[in-house]
C-alpha cells in the first residue's frame, strides 16, 4: 500500500475520449486527485463521480485536476460521462496497471467464488508528484466534500 510520503507511481492511461493522461504532464503543474472506482454506472460510483463534478470547478480553483480511474474501457466511460454530465477526465485502466501500482486491488466473494476487484481509493499527490493523502476503502457519498477539504490544506 502507498502512503503519504511516497512518490506516486506513473501511469499512461486512455480517457473516455481515447486521449493518454500520464502523471507526469502535471508534475509541476497541478495537484492531481486521483480515485479509484469498481465500476462505471454503478450507484455508489455514479454518486462518486456526479460528487466530483459538481465540485469540479472548486478543485480547479485550487489547481487541482481530478481523475477516476476503473477497469472499464473507453467506450463505457464515455457513456458513463455523457449519462451523467461528469465532467471530471475518466480512465481507462483495463490491464489493472495502475491498479497495482496504487495497490488498490483486493479479492472480493461474488456469488461464492473469490475475483479480483478494485477498492475504492483516493490518492492526493501535490505538484511534486508526492502522495500527500492515500485513502483506501473509502464510501461514496460525501467523499468529494472530504477531498477538497484536503486539498484546500496542500
Amino acid at each position: 500500500m502507498l502512503k503519504p510520503g511516497d512518490q506516486a507511481p506513473d501511469f499512461e492511461l486512455p480517457d473516455a475520449d481515447m486521449e493518454i493522461a500520464r502523471l507526469s504532464d502535471y508534475k509541476g503543474k497541478q495537484h492531481v486527485v486521483l480515485y479509484f472506482y469498481v465500476r462505471d454506472d454503478t450507484p455508489g460510483c455514479t454518486t462518486q463521480a456526479v460528487d466530483f463534478s459538481d465540485l469540479d470547478s472548486r478543485f480547479t480553483k485550487l489547481n487541482t485536476a481530478v481523475m477516476g480511474v476503473s477497469r472499464d474501457d473507453c467506450i463505457k466511460h464515455a457513456q458513463f460521462r455523457d449519462k451523467h454530465g461528469i465532467t471530471v477526465r475518466l480512465l481507462a485502466d483495463k490491464d489493472c496497471l495502475a491498479c497495482k501500482d496504487y495497490g488498490v486491488m483486493i479479492k472480493k466473494e461474488v456469488d461464492g467464488v473469490m475475483k479480483d476487484s478494485v477498492q475504492r481509493s483516493t490518492f492526493i499527490i501535490d505538484q511534486k508528484g508526492v502522495i500527500r493523502h492515500a485513502l483506501y476503502g473509502v464510501q461514496a457519498k460525501g467523499h468529494a466534500d472530504e477531498v477538497l477539504k484536503l486539498v484546500k490544506e496542500l
